[in-house]
C-alpha cells in the first residue's frame, strides 16, 4: 500500500534526525515524535487488517491525525534549533502530501461504504 510506504519512509527519517546532536537528548520531543510517526504508519496497517471499510477510515483518521502531530512536534523542534528550517520545510511537505493522501483514501472508503 503506497501510503503505508510514505509513512514508513516518514517514520524512518524521523528516526534518524531524532538522533541527533541535542535533539538526541531532549528525551521528552525525541520520544514523542517517534511514537507519533510510528502512529500514523500502525494506524494504516491496524485499519488495512479491519474486517469493514468504516473501520478502516476510523485508524485512517487516526494515522492522519498524528500526521498532523508530527508536523507541529518539527516546529519545536526548529524553534528550539534541533533542526534547520530547509529540513522542517521538506518534511512538512511530505507530511502534508501524506495526510492528503490518507484524506482521499479515506474519501474513497466513504464512497464505497455508502
Amino acid at each position: 500500500m503506497p501510503i503505508w510506504q510514505n509513512a514508513r519512509h516518514l517514520t524512518k527519517t524521523i528516526y534518524q534526525i531524532s538522533e541527533t546532536d541535542n535533539f538526541s537528548r531532549d528525551f521528552g520531543l525525541k520520544g514523542q515524535i517517534q511514537r507519533a510517526s510510528v502512529s500514523i504508519m500502525n494506524n494504516i496497517a491496524e485499519g488495512f487488517e479491519r474486517r469493514s471499510n468504516k473501520e478502516f477510515m476510523n485508524f485512517l483518521n487516526y494515522a492522519k491525525a498524528s500526521a498532523g502531530e508530527v508536523r507541529s512536534q518539527l516546529f519545536v523542534a526548529l524553534d528550539i534549533g534541533y533542526i534547520g528550517s530547509e529540513q522542517q520545510n521538506q518534511l512538512d511537505e511530505d507530511l502534508e502530501r501524506l495526510g492528503a493522501q490518507i484524506g482521499g483514501f479515506i474519501k474513497y472508503l466513504s464512497k464505497n461504504e455508502k
